[in-house]
């Protein structure tokens, strides 16, 4: 029963795109019901502790099954994707719209089936599908060259790192003769540095941490739904889902926390600083959810998954809604450019549900978004202060480009020249569902929610210090001040100039061009010549020669081959013409042949002796 969680929309896929037909309310029914049972179903196999497997051969099964933490999971995805899909049935172009809504639920199969997963290889068939339903979502208005470029870009990035989890299944499969979680733990040595180095290798890649969250850029070709689903429930977050499924194998190796929190913060803080300097809405978003999968890296590998999870399913909520609410003023604007915008009057509901979006991202009690950020510094504070600390910027820097975002697409302004096309009062709802559930998430705050959680979820959770809270306050009030300070100052700060660069990722695209792509390309360059030039002359040179010799040899062999036994043959014939001579039937002749022996056989014996 599990594997119908990632069957029902996989196989709902293909049927909406055949049969579903072309009207928005069509598809838009269809897709709702195809995410709502699939919903239903998650809850239902959640309660019952559901798992499952599937031979693929005598020695290898498919096998999947939920803990506590995967549970959540399997809820989040479709209960993220319902409003999301349904969004993008009235916002999106009505060009290819069919496709587009049934890649996003073949997208959600392909997650489900990555959550689910026991073991390396359903996960990475799970994984590899993910990857795939991202480029063809990215690349989905394929008519702009641009697009495709973006997809293959995005997706050869994430491949480089899924190289990483094919290791750790190799090194798995060479240790214990099988892919299933639960005989991980049964590895050591090298194999077991094998798959804790894989593992986090991709994950860091699907979850844009330094230094492959340039890739996220490039992903904001995509429509605006799929932007949304891409980072708030699917493959951004596959990565820090991977580490909290894996924590307690992954947790073994004495470097993994340490490296692990070393990535989350810098990204987190490099993110920050991208989000707050980039003046386009959409980039600004995807650079802050490079930043907040790195507080996730940070609560993980401080040893506190659980922290980690509780951040992703606040973060998943308060993403979607803010990715939606940039795709209505997109609309509206023409442009995601930042200094375009300012929307407070033209589309006052969307600037009401967009606030508690951006007030969640800041980090601003009661709402649960704040409860799971002090969550993540108190988990850093575990470590050590000096990580609170960072951890604790890297708020600020939250609260900062949270404010630059609301500000600068929902504040008051000049509105003339834009669209007055209002939304649809659908795409309204369906931000009006994820506002309500950034809410709902302030209940994380209630006494005794805490005491629940551990012991729902057998998890532990870091105790929050007083002045950890208190610092994390005053740097959520400094943030929110210095980002209304740069929206109202310079709404296209970042645009061009010294920081054009810096808002893009702070030249690490730059670098990755001059120190991988370039010198791969130089070296791929240089081997092709040395291939036509030396390689293929040798070969070119040898078979000349092979040739010759092969041709000298026919000519010298066939007439040794020819001549030996025809040369032979005639001696033969010679000699028996002489003998033929002497047999002539005469006795006379015969005595004198007789004769002739005796005396040459005398001389001999006389000679020797």
């Amino acid at each position: 029963m599990l594997w119908l969680l990632a069957l029902i929309p996989i196989l709902a896929a293909p049927a909406v795109f055949l049969r579903a037909g072309e009207r928005r309310a069509t598809l838009g029914i269809a897709a709702a019901g195809v995410l709502a049972a699939t919903l239903a179903l998650a809850i239902w196999a959640a309660l019952g502790g559901w798992s499952g497997q599937l031979a693929w051969s005598g020695a290898l099964r498919l096998q999947v099954g939920l803990t506590d933490f995967s549970a959540v999971m399997a809820i989040l995805v479709p209960a993220v994707a319902l409003p999301v899909v349904v969004y993008a049935t009235a916002h999106e172009d009505s060009q290819g719209l069919k496709r587009l809504i049934a890649l996003l639920l073949l997208f959600v199969g392909a997650m489900e089936l990555l959550v689910i997963a026991a073991d390396l290889l359903t996960l990475l068939i799970g994984w590899e599908l993910v990857g795939a339903c991202s480029w063809a979502l990215i690349s989905h208005r394929w008519r702009d060259a641009d697009n495709p470029a973006a997809g293959r870009y995005a997706f050869v990035a994430t491949r480089l790192g899924d190289l990483g989890l094919f290791l750790a299944a190799m090194a798995a499969f060479t240790g214990t003769r099988s892919f299933a979680f639960a005989g991980l733990g049964q590895l050591d040595g090298p194999l077991q540095q094998l798959l804790v180095f894989g593992v986090l290798l991709s994950a860091a890649a699907k979850s844009g941490q330094v230094p492959f969250a340039p890739w996220l850029f490039r992903a904001m070709a995509g429509p605006t739904s799929v932007s949304a689903l891409l980072h708030a429930a699917t493959m951004v977050a596959a990565g820090a889902y991977l580490l909290i499924r894996l924590h307690p194998v992954l947790d073994s190796a004495a470097w993994f926390g340490p490296v692990t929190i070393g990535i989350g913060l810098v990204t987190a803080l490099a993110g920050g600083t991208v989000a707050l300097l980039q003046p386009h809405a959409k980039k600004l978003l995807a650079a802050s959810t490079s930043a907040q999968y790195g507080l996730m890296f940070v609560a993980v590998g401080a040893g506190y998954p659980g922290v980690a999870l509780a951040h992703m399913v606040s973060h998943a909520a308060f993403k979607a809604l803010l990715f939606l609410g940039a795709g209505i003023a997109g609309e509206q604007a023409g442009s995601f450019e930042l200094s375009r915008m300012r929307f407070a009057r033209t589309l006052p509901y969307v600037t009401v549900l967009s606030a508690a979006g951006a007030l969640a991202l800041a980090g601003v009690p009661p709402l649960g978004a704040a409860w799971t950020k002090e969550a993540v510094i108190a988990a850093a504070g575990h470590a050590g202060p000096t990580l609170a600390i960072a951890v604790i910027l890297a708020g600020g820097l939250s609260a900062a480009y949270a404010m630059r975002f609301q500000y600068s697409v929902f504040g008051p302004g000049d509105e003339a020249g834009h669209s007055a096309k209002p939304p649809y009062r659908l795409e309204t709802v369906m931000l009006a569902l994820l506002a309500l559930a950034c809410v709902a998430l302030g209940a994380l705050w209630l006494p005794g929610v805490r005491d629940a959680l551990e012991q729902g979820f057998a998890a532990s959770l870091p105790a929050f210090k007083r002045w950890e809270t208190i610092g994390s306050l005053i740097a959520v009030a400094a943030g929110l001040y210095a980002g209304l300070l740069v929206a109202r100052r310079d709404p296209a700060l970042g645009g061009d100039g010294a920081l054009a660069a810096s808002a893009d990722w702070l030249g690490l695209p730059v670098a990755i061009h001059r120190l991988v792509v370039a010198p791969t390309s130089q070296l791929a360059q240089y081997s092709a010549r040395f291939d036509d030039h030396v390689i293929d002359y040798t070969v070119g040179r040898i078979a000349a020669a092979a040739t010759a010799i092969a041709q000298t040899g026919w000519h010298f062999l066939e007439r040794l081959a020819d001549g030996l036994p025809e040369g032979s043959a005639r001696w033969v014939a010679l000699g028996g013409e002489d003998s033929r001579r002497l047999q002539t039937g005469l006795s006379h002749h015969y005595f004198a042949l007789i004769a002739i022996g005796v005396v040459v056989l005398t001389l001999i014996l006389l000679a020797g002796s």
